[in-house]
């Protein structure tokens, strides 16, 4: 899907800002986003290299949305002559990237692309790879501020905290309980969208709502399903799940359409066209929002490649070329935001394919 699409698609702008992972702000403006960055000066006009070789590790392997994401990154990496590498966990715990990342700096890499499974517990090593001269660029969910150079955000975290809440009190008809289906309790990205969702919920607008519980499935589909089946055996007068991950609310979806709670109890949140499909088809789902992850790593494989080239150092005001995605300015704190995402609902689902 192309940024214009996205661009059309949502007023209310679920743009990540997943960037709130609570690192610390930047100390000088003239850095890159982090206080351990260079000073040294970006040319704008510094010739694009080639060769330059970019590894990706998303949270874990064989993530659909994950392989999507880098899926994405390879193609960017591909028209600009790079070196393109995937490696990663295959489980999304806090520590478990950590001895990727030694090893990638053994490896002399010169970009890691890392969506943070914990924004702190990869930081002494992102930090060791930076002293090594090998640029950072978190995408998805980031990393705290001070050990990496730029992060690439799907949208604003407020943007997306505040159309979770606004697609959860239109399925429950303005009143009544809802439950959160989250991924992992460290995760950057869930954790700050999370916490706008409770700030919106506070509002006098969603008085009638109730949040009965945030659960976690760790990104794992038969935990995110047993978790679903636990919060509706818990709470007798739930009305919707919120999932803002791809697996909980595939999960969450496939219990419901096979229950007697289909009907009953709305499944919401962020979700892919093509694995929610059925779902929406079958009367399951009604709405669920989502940007394009390939995107995400097309970007990133961009910025990267720019950083690599010193065209930019992740400076807040910094402008650069990303394909077919158009420009981008960097923003404060080394935030690029991709851009919009789409609402999806049985009127639109079948105009994508990802």
């Amino acid at each position: 899907m192309t940024r214009r699409l996205l661009a059309g698609a949502v007023s209310a702008a679920l743009v990540l800002t997943l960037a709130a992972c609570g690192g610390t702000t930047k100390n000088d403006s003239a850095n890159s986003g982090g206080g351990n960055q260079s000073t040294a000066q970006a040319d704008p006009n510094a010739a694009t290299k080639t060769g330059v070789k970019m590894a990706f590790l998303p949270k874990q392997l064989n993530n659909p949305y994950s392989d999507i994401e880098v899926g994405g990154g390879k193609a960017a990496l591909d028209e600009l002559k790079g070196e393109y590498k995937l490696v990663g966990p295959n489980d999304a715990s806090a520590s478990s990237q950590v001895s990727y990342i030694n090893t990638l700096i053994q490896q002399q890499q010169d970009v890691i692309g890392i969506a943070a499974n914990d924004p702190n517990a990869v930081c002494p090593s992102l930090n060791q790879a930076r002293n090594a001269g090998i640029k950072v660029v978190a995408f998805d969910s980031d990393a705290a501020k001070d050990c990496r150079d730029v992060f690439i955000n799907q949208a604003t975290t407020q943007g997306i905290g505040e159309q979770l809440v606004k697609m959860a009190s239109e399925l429950a008809g303005g009143s009544g309980e809802i439950a959160i289906l989250s991924a992992t309790p460290n995760a950057t990205n869930q954790n700050a969208w999370i916490e706008v969702v409770k700030q919106e919920l506070a509002k006098p607008q969603y008085a009638g709502l109730k949040l009965d519980k945030i659960a976690y499935g760790n990104d794992d589909d038969q935990k995110s399903f047993q978790e679903a089946q636990g919060l509706l055996q818990s709470f007798p007068n739930l009305k919707v799940i919120v999932s803002p991950t791809t697996v909980g609310i595939a999960a969450a979806a496939r219990y419901i359409s096979s229950s007697s709670y289909k009907g009953k109890v709305a499944v919401t949140g962020l979700g892919t066209p093509n694995q929610m499909r059925q779902y929406v088809k079958d009367g399951t789902v009604q709405q669920f929002a989502l940007w394009n992850p390939a995107d995400i790593g097309y970007l990133a494989a961009y910025a990267g490649v720019a950083l690599a080239s010193g065209q930019i150092t992740g400076a807040e005001g910094q402008k650069f070329k990303a394909g077919k995605l158009g420009e981008y300015t960097i923003g404060a704190s080394g935030e690029i935001v991709l851009g919009p995402p789409t609402v999806f609902t049985a009127q639109n689902i079948d105009q994508y394919n990802f």
